[in-house]
């Protein structure tokens, strides 16, 4: 995984306990513990990365470990290599195949701030755990 062009980087023997905050891309491969908040930005979470903090973004890519909840008013990307313990509010969710979540998500819609859910009551999607079938076959 390379980082985008223009954005910065935080190199995997970088740790960092904190508040961190910008308005461009951030592409982070090391430890980081506190909060991210790129709300303008995407944030790209690396495969060497250990990121435990809440984020606030734009746009987030997971290839590495995150543990804490995610609000992006754009897209949430899990890569096959992905491991997130935490909470996800987003407009759009991708989950590759063998990425891991723990947590639950709700999906905004990004004009009307709304829950695209079911049911107007609903505010949070049960829990999905790894190894769990999010479909099933109809029995005949």
């Amino acid at each position: 995984m390379k980082p985008a062009e223009g954005s910065t980087v935080i190199g995997k023997s970088v740790v960092i306990r904190g508040e961190l905050s910008g308005e461009e891309d951030l592409y982070i491969d090391g430890d980081i513990e506190g909060t991210i908040t790129l709300k303008e930005s995407a944030l790209t979470i690396g495969p060497n990365a250990r990121v435990r903090a809440d984020i606030s973004v734009r746009d987030v890519t997971v290839f590495g470990h995150l543990t804490g909840n995610v609000q992006a008013t754009g897209r949430v990307d899990l890569r096959q290599s992905a491991i997130v313990n935490g909470d996800i509010l987003a407009g759009r969710l991708s989950i590759e195949e063998s990425a891991i979540l723990k947590g639950s998500v709700e999906l905004k819609s990004n004009s009307e701030g709304k829950s695209k859910s079911a049911t107007p009551a609903a505010t949070h999607a049960a829990p999905v755990e790894s190894g769990a079938p999010l479909f099933t076959q109809p029995q005949a």
